[in-house]
Order: structure tokens, then sequence, then C-alpha cells
């Protein structure tokens, strides 16, 4: 099935059709494979700058102990019986002996009746002992010298349960503590290690094999040879699909059918989407279009209304006895890397729970005019002042990529706009 240039999709349709193909299959992918792996040797590969893709729980994540593990207290001040202050009021205080402070980190011993134990934010509440109040609501509003014999005066009753947190009150062992399917970020990690779990069985991220097609293409590192430029997509895009959670692998190939099919032939069993950048416009050397497009099973090449990044494709790719998602990008770096943000990133992170889940996006006027195609959904490459104002970086050329590393925001432009004066208000989607 084909499409003539002049009957171009919109961005928001072509965004609906890859997330309706790619969708179930990231799903059917999330149930193939997991592993049991320590959460410290999480802890040591993010530590070590290898966090950038999320992992996702296979299994609920049950606390092996409760948390707190102990009553402990949520403020400093003293531990006491609320017995001991029943009946206590602005005009008649009550006197307690001062006990032996309990710092944190220390177990104390039993609460005596008719006493107050100094404690501190975190630490045990002694047995015995049922509230806590806060030092400054003691008088004198300071702890005294532990060396010496103190009292201290209270004004005021405090109800059993004041200010002390009981164990167990955030979750008791045996509980889960983060159910299957939550990505494992920062405050999952902190709630695993508080709770004393020490392996998680955590699925396997999608496979994408990622292919950057063209015979001037060099892979990163290695030597150019005469008209070949180095292969900025498959650098870009690794790095992309791995931050929203796949696990990748890279290949390039040259504008020859026959080198593509026997890539296809030769991919591991475990891929679950091929994404290939270049090869599918309307030129004579269009490897994908002239591979892939051909036939009843053909996949779709067209155009979407959208600048850069307008000649598109989308269907399915056997390899072996298997149908798996094709997403095919043009192989301008920069319509590259702007498809892979409008379409395929999000349907990714949804599937695999990377952040951010949606990039954050507003509104701010140009600090400069800009034209735009009105036929097309333009998106340009800027950042904000530091008047909160919308610049371009660059132009809206497709191969400035120094622009797009300099850029922190996509700005949107929408079809039916030509022109946009300084001051106009411009929508703008983060980057970083």
């Amino acid at each position: 099935m084909h499409d003539d240039v002049t009957r171009r999709r919109s961005v928001a349709d072509h965004a609906a059709a890859v997330a309706g193909l790619v969708a179930p299959a990231l799903a059917e992918a999330r149930g193939r494979g997991a592993a049991r792996v320590d959460v410290a040797t999480l802890l040591t590969q993010v530590g070590a700058g290898a966090g950038l893709s999320p992992r996702v729980l296979a299994r609920d994540a049950v606390a092996a102990v409760a948390l707190p593990g102990f009553d402990n207290s949520q403020m400093d001040g003293y531990a006491v019986r609320a017995a001991d202050l029943a009946g206590v009021a602005p005009g008649a205080p009550v006197t307690l002996p001062v006990a032996a402070p309990v710092p944190a980190g220390t177990q104390p011993p039993p609460l005596e009746a008719g006493t107050a134990a100094p404690v501190m934010t975190g630490a045990p509440v002694p047995a015995g002992a049922d509230a806590v109040v806060r030092i400054e609501d003691a008088d004198p509003p300071r702890f005294p010298d532990p060396a010496a014999p103190a009292e201290v005066r209270f004004s005021a009753p405090a109800a059993p349960g004041t200010f002390v947190r009981a164990a167990g009150s955030d979750v008791a062992a045996g509980d889960v503590l983060v159910p299957a399917g939550a990505p494992l970020g920062a405050p999952q990690l902190g709630a695993l290690v508080a709770a004393g779990v020490t392996t998680v069985e955590v699925e396997a991220p999608p496979h994408v094999l990622l292919v950057s097609t063209g015979s001037e293409l060099a892979p990163a590192g290695a030597p150019l040879g005469p008209a070949q430029v180095h292969d900025a997509n498959g650098a870009a895009l690794t790095a992309a699909l791995a931050q929203a959670g796949a696990r990748v692998t890279t290949r390039v190939v040259p504008d020859r059918p026959d080198a593509l099919l026997r890539l296809l032939a030769e991919a591991p069993g475990d891929v679950a989407m091929v994404v290939t950048t270049g090869g599918v416009s309307a030129g004579a050397y269009e490897v994908v279009r002239q591979t892939l497009g051909q036939g009843e099973d053909a996949a779709w090449f067209g155009h979407v209304a959208v600048q850069p990044g307008g000649p598109q494709g989308l269907g399915t790719v056997a390899l072996g006895a298997r149908e798996v998602p094709l997403v095919a990008f043009p192989g301008n770096p920069v319509s590259a890397y702007v498809s892979f943000e409008l379409f395929l990133r999000p349907v990714l992170v949804a599937a695999t729970g990377g952040a951010p889940a949606r990039r954050a996006t507003g509104r701010a006027p140009l600090a400069e005019a800009i034209d735009s195609p009105p036929a097309l959904h333009q998106v340009r490459r800027g950042t904000l002042d530091a008047e909160g104002r919308v610049r371009m970086t660059g132009g809206p050329g497709s191969h400035l990529l120094t622009h797009l590393a300099a850029a922190t925001v996509l700005v949107h432009v929408p079809p039916g706009v030509a022109h946009l004066d300084a001051g106009d208000p411009v929508d703008f989607q983060e980057l970083r």
C-alpha cells in the first residue's frame, strides 16, 4: 500500500498508527523474559552511569522487614506515657524527672512511669512510652545536660500515638512493597533497600534492532572512506532508545537490498522491533522502501505533514518465522531524531516505564520572527533564554546536527501558520 506524496498523513494520525502497531508487540515482548538480579548490583550499575534504561519489575517485590521496623519518634522531643499527662493544662502543668536520652541508633531501656526521656528524630520510642512531646512544647524548650539530674514541665496533654511512627505503619513484612510492572526509579530502589529486599525479578527490556542504511555511512569510530560520513543516526538513536527503556543492537548496511535482507535474516531471535533510518523517500537508492515496500504484505511508505521528517515508513517485517513491527525513519539526522521524539518515544516509554513518561511542554513568546510552510507542522529546535523567550538554534534544515545538540526544546508551529513575529506565543516541548 503506497501513498502519493501529495496525500500526507497528519502528525497525530501517524503517531496513532505507530502506537497501534508497536504497542501490542512491546506488550507481548514484556512477557517473554525475566531475570532475578541483586538490588546491590542494580545500585552499582546506576552509580556507574548505567541507569539510562529503566528496569521494570516482572513480579511483586515483597517487604522482608516492616517499615518502620520499630516505633520511632517523628520529632526531637520527650518520650512520655500519655497517662502521666492526663488532665494537664496551661494553669496546671506537670513536672517529670528526665530519664536518660535516646539518640538514634540506640536501644533504650523501658520508660519508667512518671518520667520523660529525651528522644531524637528516628530514635526508638522506649517501651512503655506511647507519645512524644515536641521539644518546643516542653519547658524549658531545650534538652538538659545528660550528666546532671533535670526536670521538665508539660502544660498540655499528649494523646497516645502523638508524633510516634508506629512499627509497620508504612508496610508490614510480607506485604507488597513495589508491584509488578513498576519501573525501578530512585524512590522504588530506596524502598527496596529500606525494606530489606535483596533480589528482585525484572523484565527483559524490549530488544530493538536499529539499522542505519546508506552506502555513505561508516560506523562510529571507523575510518572514513571516500565520500563517507559517520553514522550519526545510529549514535543518537541508540542513546535515545536506551533512555526510553530498550536494549539496542545497532547495524549499518549499504544501499543494497541483498545486504538489508541478509541482515534481517541474521537478526537476533528476541528482537521485538526493527527501526531503520534512511531509504524511505522517492530517490533511486531508497533501500528500505525498495526492499520492504513491495508485494501484498508491503509496509506503508508515504509522507507525513511535518518538517523535518516527512518521509516515513511503517509496517511489519519477517524475522525468521516471526513478524515484528518496522518503524522506518528518514535518513537526515535531525529528521530521524525528531521522528523518534514525535512518533516512537511516547509508545516506547509507555511500555517500558521510561522517564519522563511525557516530555514537559510549555508556551512562551518568540525571541525572533520565524517562517513556516503553512501546509506542514514544522518542528524547530530552540532554547529558552534568560527572559523566558524561545530562541531558535539554527534554521529549519534537517542536517544541522550541531544546532540540534545545542537545543533544549522542540518548537512546534502548527499547520496553517506561515509566519510568526517576535513576541508571538509558540508551543514547545523540553528535550532534557
